[in-house]
């Protein structure tokens, strides 16, 4: 049986801040949650577009140097962008993959969270350690929400 929700995290751990999503799915991993699925890549690809079928929600998790810190939550919505191509594309990219192939896609969302320092074999920043605190506090108020309320966002 497919897990109501798909959380998915893009990261490298080998470059610093970038593992903040992999870091956060580990978190996640230790609570054993029911009805939620964790999966964990370099980058998203268009075969991802299959394990967003027959699910509830998704919820996009990468770390960025454009978002405001700590985190920001977006809702997402399925476009055919400039990384739809066979090798790395965006959650909306994959989502639009999603759409066509299967006829829809579900609802979905990006956590972006602030990261500072990308280098090859650096550790996690100071900075990007407090964001990732910040960003695992907002995860588990949307996975133990029993309303909608905390799902809504622009």
């Amino acid at each position: 049986m497919t897990a109501p929700l798909l959380i998915f995290a893009c990261g490298n751990p080998s470059r610093g801040d970038d593992a903040l999503g992999p870091l956060l799915l580990e978190r996640l991993a230790a609570m054993n949650l029911p009805g939620v699925e964790l999966l964990t890549d370099f980058q998203l690809q268009v075969e991802h577009a299959i394990d967003l079928q027959g699910r509830e929600r998704a919820l996009f998790v990468d770390a960025s140097v454009s978002c405001p810190p700590p985190f920001e939550l977006s809702r997402l919505n399925a476009v055919k962008d400039r990384s739809f191509t066979s090798h790395a594309m965006s959650p909306a990219a994959v989502l639009q993959a999603c759409q066509e192939l299967y006829g829809a896609a579900p609802p979905a969302w990006l956590l972006a969270v602030r990261g500072e320092s990308f280098e090859l074999g650096e550790p996690l920043s100071v900075a990007a350690a407090g964001n990732l605190e910040a960003a695992f506090a907002q995860l588990q108020k949307l996975i133990f929400s029993n309303g909608e309320d905390v799902w809504k966002v622009g």
